[in-house]
């Protein structure tokens, strides 16, 4: 995990998620439906759900928003069957590409994924042709603010986390992805200020997009501004954007 840093990603995303709002509590709706009607509507008992209301938190997400989503999941309300499709795929130059969606109609979005994989130069392909190059894991953020990288890899290691890895103002930290929300909760008992907590497809394999960065930033930005996609997963080394002021 070594020299792999998803911090500024997240802040670019943060960005974004502000600019957005509407569309992203949309999607962490879908994905409370999904959580609830897996493993019920309680926190305590379900991971699942308990991850995704600490990502509708950390996103701003009002609580009635949250416990509305919860209630029609659970029946309480008129609700919408949503299913979990992956779509897998490559974008120019090589990159490979996942794509996570949660949608209550499947042809439909199977054809938006894939025009908006051929309209940037990309090919929708098989599922499983490109996810053996990814691992996924839980993704935690920390503030090094009053704490030495030795104290921080101790604290993280009795947390049960896997890998620590210090960026400039920030640690992360990586988990497996059904322990990242017991982890993120016992380094908030050890004092530490979490930042963000979020499940990633990380791979080994880095792809230098060179003369297609371009076409490749514009289809994962528009697979992401689909109402149906929840994340977009890529091996594609993007250069760093500068948070907005």
């Amino acid at each position: 995990m070594s020299g792999h840093s998803k911090w500024a990603n997240i802040k670019v995303k943060k960005g974004k998620t502000d600019a957005i709002r509407g569309s992203v509590f949309t999607k962490i709706g879908r994905e409370l439906a999904i959580a609830v009607k897996q493993g019920g509507p309680d926190p305590n008992n379900n991971s699942r759900l308990r991850d995704v209301i600490a990502k509708a938190k950390q996103n701003n997400m009002p609580s009635d928003n949250i416990m509305r989503s919860i209630r029609k999941a659970s029946g309480e309300l008129d609700a919408v069957n949503y299913e979990e499709i992956t779509y897998e795929g490559y974008a120019a130059g090589g990159v490979a590409i996942i794509v996570e969606a949660l949608t209550d109609n499947r042809n439909r979005t199977a054809g938006e994924v894939r025009h908006i994989f051929d309209k940037y130069g990309g090919a929708m392909g098989q599922n499983g042709c490109v996810s053996f190059m990814f691992n996924k894991k839980g993704v935690i953020i920390a503030d090094k603010k009053g704490f030495s990288e030795d104290d921080m890899m101790m604290i993280v290691l009795d947390a049960g986390a896997e890998d620590l890895v210090t960026d400039e103002d920030v640690f992360e930290i990586y988990t497996q992805p059904s322990e990242m929300g017991e982890v993120a909760d016992r380094l908030r008992k050890a004092g530490v200020n979490v930042l963000s907590q979020n499940i990633d497809m990380l791979s080994d394999v880095q792809i230098d997009p060179g003369e297609h960065l371009e076409s490749v930033q514009k289809l994962i930005e528009k697979m992401e501004e689909n109402d149906d996609v929840q994340n977009v997963y890529h091996n594609a080394i993007l250069p760093e954007i500068e948070e907005e002021e």
